[in-house]
């Protein structure tokens, strides 16, 4: 979304306006417009230079094609992350070069994933899907190690600043309870997305199915057909087929760390045998139930 300039409407445009212009003659031109010295001033592309590790040149287009989405829309002012701040000055220093006035840029934190240690990334499994279910979202935010629970807190509430000091400090100095503020974070976010009876039943869920130890009172099912009352399968093609992961790769991985349980028992390999009627529990939110497809007809 862009507009045109001070007062004017915000407009939705496709990159394809302008994309589908590009002739060779443009691919080469825009790059004129810029040194490799400039380039070479973001940080990731200067010490993998400086160390020798390869850089493709494909990797210095994307900057110089995101600064012509800002010339392309006229941009005043351009949101991205923090990780995103080199791109965002190619873009001003792009726009002059076109008669432009350089765009402001805004750069919001990174939201570190469930993992704790990278950003939150669907292909990394370590994420929250804005339309999880409740519980799963729920679940989900309870995962989260505790180094994480201010930033989020702060990132995705409303919480006022005196009280996000008092829990940062809390945690910092282990003078809190972090499941407790755990629990009204995923609350809170819950409720956003779900509204607060979904919420609170959400919470009711959490606590008789995670500290009760006991499996959810409803439980997504999974058809296969079973020639027998035990049959071996391939998890990961279930984990996939299913949506509990979002790739092959995820799937191995959950796998590998030993977050998948079929029956309690604890699953290492991908080939594993199941009965009909099976409860695959992975992490600690997600369970499927393992079902022959014929009896479901």
């Amino acid at each position: 979304a862009a507009g045109g300039g001070p007062g004017d409407d915000e407009t939705v445009r496709r990159q394809t306006e302008w994309f589908d212009e590009f002739t060779l003659t443009t691919v080469v031109q825009l790059p004129a417009k810029f040194t490799v010295a400039q380039m070479l001033e973001r940080e990731d592309f200067a010490q993998r230079f400086n160390s020798q590790k390869p850089v493709g040149v494909h990797e210095l287009l994307y900057p110089l094609l995101q600064a012509d989405d800002s010339v392309a829309v006229k941009a005043d002012v351009e949101f991205g992350g923090t990780d995103q701040k080199f791109n965002l000055h190619v873009g001003r220093e792009l726009q002059p070069e076109y008669g432009q006035p350089a765009q402001a840029i805004f750069l919001v934190p990174l939201l570190v994933g469930t993992d704790g240690s990278i950003k939150m990334s669907k292909s990394l499994g370590n994420y929250v899907a804005l339309d999880d279910p409740p519980g799963e979202m729920y679940g989900k935010l309870m995962s989260i190690p505790d180094t994480l629970i201010a930033d989020y807190f702060e990132l995705l509430t409303d919480i006022p600043d005196e009280e996000l000091a008092y829990i940062r400090s809390s945690i910092e100095k282990k003078t809190g309870n972090p499941m407790e503020y755990k629990l009204r974070l995923a609350r809170e976010i819950v409720a956003q997305f779900h509204g607060n009876d979904s919420a609170e039943e959400a919470h009711a869920e959490f606590g008789r199915v995670f500290r009760a130890g006991e499996q959810p009172e409803e439980v997504a099912e999974y058809g296969i057909r079973f020639d027998a009352d035990v049959m071996t399968i391939d998890l990961g093609d279930v984990l996939v087929a299913s949506a509990v992961a979002s790739s092959r790769a995820e799937a191995r991985r959950l796998l590998r760390q030993g977050a998948v349980e079929a029956d309690g028992s604890r699953v290492t390999e991908a080939r594993w045998p199941v009965r009909r009627g099976a409860i695959l529990r992975v992490g600690k939110h997600r369970f499927l139930r393992i079902v022959d497809s014929a009896d479901k007809r």
